[in-house]
């Protein structure tokens, strides 16, 4: 946790890791990208990968709950990949993390002024982009406290905003609510219309990266890990509450979404959510999902700075890059991490673009199979830790939090994040991910290995000569 004899601020409390961890994860996913999963799977298999997706989430952070409160760190998972898997995983699950999110970063802020076009389109694009980058800077280059505060109340909007939705939705499935031209209430008819798996069951297998991308911020609950409060009870409230909410809110918006949404009507040009208010004859739909989006969009962004800006402070703590990266301010904030993060989202958005079709559909297919990796080494880790905790002669009675049903959890967990990369190599559209993800990782791993070959050849170099000159 030292870093140049300065030290994180611990003052996240369990409200702010909550809402920290829903801001990471309700986003684009669910607010634009589940359409397309509709379209795919269908609306029963589309509920069906949502709860497989929650079940995945729910056993990683399972073993992620006995890592971080026995071990909290900042940066966490790389720290327990590279302890407990090798430091060369840890490495590169490390760079892969800060990819997925500082891509993220330049696809936000991009769609953030994309949005912004439905209220002021003579303005460009790119002002809207800019202006929302500067602002995210600034929620995390000054305080812990400034930024968490500021991620509470970007997460609560969107929060309340599906809750409203679920309970106007559920009212237009029974009927207490009626739909555009009178039409009657759908209860669970669509479910069945065009039979339960339209595009066949293999087509859930298919969706279940994309299902757990829109998953993929729970995880943040380990990165806050060394800034929190009281650790040992913050972390498991925190994952408990979180996992519940997600359970709610995820699936319960998506059977919302496939009960209303007709299967031919779904697509990504459109957020589904949009699509379904206008059905119900909700006045003014398209600008207040659009405020939602916006902030959701905001409030991920806000997330992913974080996010990645403390997986390079870990990295260069560990002494893998350059030192700079793990200088912390007075208050605690490592500000030329921060930087570095914000001039690669900016790169990512300049790469949507200039080249949308090479160089960025890359960076997206990368940071896509990124989070589902990241997920694999939690469990690898803590299936590892344990193992290696009792070896050593530990009392399991003395971790202040177990994950449960060991080594069940962290295998079953494993298996299907695995799972779902294979299923990515039968859809042409995703298949480039692996395409792209497998040699990225590869390089990766050789990068690390070769600089600590350079390095130890340059130890071996220096030392003869310095006891040289001692004996001159």
């Amino acid at each position: 946790m030292k870093s140049q004899g300065q030290k994180f601020k611990r003052e996240m409390k369990t409200r702010h890791l909550v809402m920290l961890s829903l801001g990471g994860v309700i986003g684009t996913g669910l607010f634009l990208s589940s359409g397309y999963t509709i379209q795919q799977a269908g609306p029963f298999g589309t509920v069906l990968a949502y709860l497989i997706g929650a079940l995945v989430v729910y056993l990683v952070m399972l073993c992620l709950g006995e890592l971080s409160v026995h071990m909290p760190e900042t940066g966490a998972f790389h720290s327990y990949a590279a302890n407990y898997i090798g430091p060369g995983t840890g490495y590169t699950v490390a760079w892969l993390y800060w990819l997925t999110w500082t891509v993220a970063l330049g696809s936000e802020f991009t769609a953030a002024g994309l949005m912004m076009q439905l209220w002021f389109p003579s303005v460009s694009v790119w002002i809207w982009s800019a202006f929302f980058a500067g602002i995210i800077f600034l929620l995390n280059a000054f305080t812990v406290k400034f930024f968490a505060e500021s991620e509470f109340w970007f997460s609560s909007i969107k929060v309340i905003a599906i809750i409203l939705f679920i309970i106007l939705g559920t009212a237009a499935m029974v009927g207490l609510v009626p739909l555009n031209d009178s039409e009657p209430a759908p209860f669970l008819s669509n479910f069945t219309g065009g039979g339960l798996f339209p595009n066949g069951a293999f087509a859930i297998l298919m969706t279940m990266l994309a299902v757990n991308f829109a998953f993929s911020g729970t995880e943040l609950i380990g990165i806050a890990a060394g800034e929190t409060v009281d650790p040992e009870k913050t972390i498991p409230k925190a994952i408990r509450t979180t996992l519940i909410r997600l359970g709610v809110f995820f699936v319960g918006t998506i059977i919302v979404l496939s009960a209303l949404l007709p299967t031919r009507e779904a697509g990504v040009i459109e957020s589904p959510f949009v699509a379904v208010l206008k059905n119900i004859g909700i006045p003014y739909a398209a600008d207040l999902m659009n405020f939602v989006i916006i902030t959701a969009i905001l409030s991920a962004a806000n997330s992913g700075l974080y996010a990645s800006s403390r997986m390079l402070w870990s990295l260069a703590d560990r002494q893998t890059i350059s030192p700079a990266f793990a200088k912390l301010t007075k208050r605690g904030i490592p500000l030329n991490a921060i930087v570095f993060s914000m001039l690669g989202g900016g790169l990512a958005l300049l790469t949507s673009v200039i080249a949308p079709d090479t160089v960025y559909i890359v960076l997206v297919s990368i940071s896509g199979l990124a989070v589902v990796v990241v997920w694999m080494s939690i469990s690898a880790a803590q299936f590892n830790f344990r193992r290696q905790y009792l070896r050593e002669g530990n009392r399991l009675e003395d971790l202040a939090y177990r994950t449960p049903f060991y080594p069940l959890v962290p295998i079953v967990s494993f298996i299907l994040c695995l799972t779902s990369c294979i299923g990515i190599a039968f859809d042409p559209t995703q298949r480039i991910a692996l395409y792209c993800g497998i040699p990225f990782i590869l390089f990766c791993y050789g990068s690390y290995y070769i600089g600590q070959h350079l390095k130890k050849r340059g130890t071996r170099y220096v030392e003869p000569s310095k006891s040289k000159a001692q004996s001159h």
